[in-house]
């Protein structure tokens, strides 16, 4: 057992978000239904992609990892959470408890250099037009997702390590519905200040390089839009980032409200509804947001559509 030889904790209890059987009720069945219109919709926009030669572009190259990166994202939580919704055990072994927490935290980590992979592409098209095609080579995209695994998942190796030098030797009862980092240090019986230090270094670094990036891209996009003279070019060049600066909105919202904080400050009600948000709401919405408004996307469903009834 090595370290763990003062952690009497072999499991946790999730709470969840209510003990009422009736509201577990609604709750398991709006998630499931939640849960389905993810997959199908991050499923379909991936095989759209893939399929559409039209799509084949650095744009629905990152918005296809996107769709699995948020597909993968929603599978850790939503399976676990609709089970203890309808069991009166809601136990979590600790291997099981950390598995998760390792996997949340890489997917989450990862998104934000996705985002801000997505924000740089728009930047080059609107920025520079000319030059996209040489600047976002096949070689440059597939090099920016890389990185952006490799650096997620070390960011939450990290963080998942740091939490492993604690002990659980009281409660072992969590009020949440998955295994997250405030609620988890909540539980520690030793004293957790380092090791919120830590998390708290890498989460923050992790958010603000993005954010920076982010930033940085969408004021460079902002000039250049001032700069246009037509009404309708000014239109047109916004509409082709307005979706990725609405999902960028929403997730850093989200994760901002509910992490960078101390562990302290952690709030029951608010910070479950925001976690209900952006791990169960949110990679429902992605998919809605890039394609709804999204005439290529839609021209790109006809096109296999009509491909699929002319090949029968």
């Amino acid at each position: 057992m090595g370290r763990r030889n003062n952690t009497n904790v072999s499991d946790f209890i999730l709470r969840g978000l209510t003990d009422s059987e009736e509201i577990q009720l609604v709750l398991f069945t709006l998630f499931l239904l939640i849960y389905l219109v993810t997959v199908l919709g991050n499923t379909g926009m991936i095989l759209i992609i893939h399929l559409d030669l039209q799509l084949h572009t650095p744009m629905y190259f990152f918005l296809s990892h996107l769709s699995f990166l948020d597909l993968s994202y929603s599978t850790v939580i939503t399976p676990k959470t609709l089970e203890n919704l309808l069991t009166s055990t809601k136990y979590i072994s600790f291997v099981g408890c950390f598995t998760q927490l390792y996997f949340f935290v890489s997917l989450g980590a990862t998104e934000c250099f996705f985002l801000s992979s997505m924000a740089y592409d728009r930047y080059v098209a609107i920025c520079n037009p000319l030059q996209y095609p040489v600047v976002m080579s096949t070689t440059l995209c597939r090099s920016l997702i890389t990185a952006s695994y490799v650096i997620g998942f070390g960011v939450s190796f990290v963080n998942v390590l740091c939490i492993n030098t604690l002990h659980f030797c009281d409660s072992n009862v969590t009020h949440h519905f998955f295994c997250d980092t405030p609620p988890i240090l909540a539980l520690s019986c030793t004293d957790t200040h380092d090791t919120e230090i830590m998390i708290l270094i890498f989460a923050g670094s992790t958010l603000m390089v993005s954010l920076i990036t982010i930033s940085v891209s969408y004021a460079s996009i902002l000039s250049t839009i001032l700069k246009i003279n037509s009404t309708s070019g000014k239109r047109k060049a916004f509409s082709t980032c307005a979706s990725h600066l609405l999902g960028v909105t929403i997730f850093y919202g989200t994760m901002i409200f509910t992490y960078l904080k101390p562990s302290k400050s952690y709030s029951l009600g608010k910070d479950q509804v925001a976690s209900v948000f952006y791990t169960i709401v949110i990679p429902m919405l992605n998919p809605l947001i890039y394609s709804l408004k999204n005439k290529e996307v839609k021209n790109a469903l006809i096109r296999v559509m009509q491909k699929r009834e002319s090949t029968r």
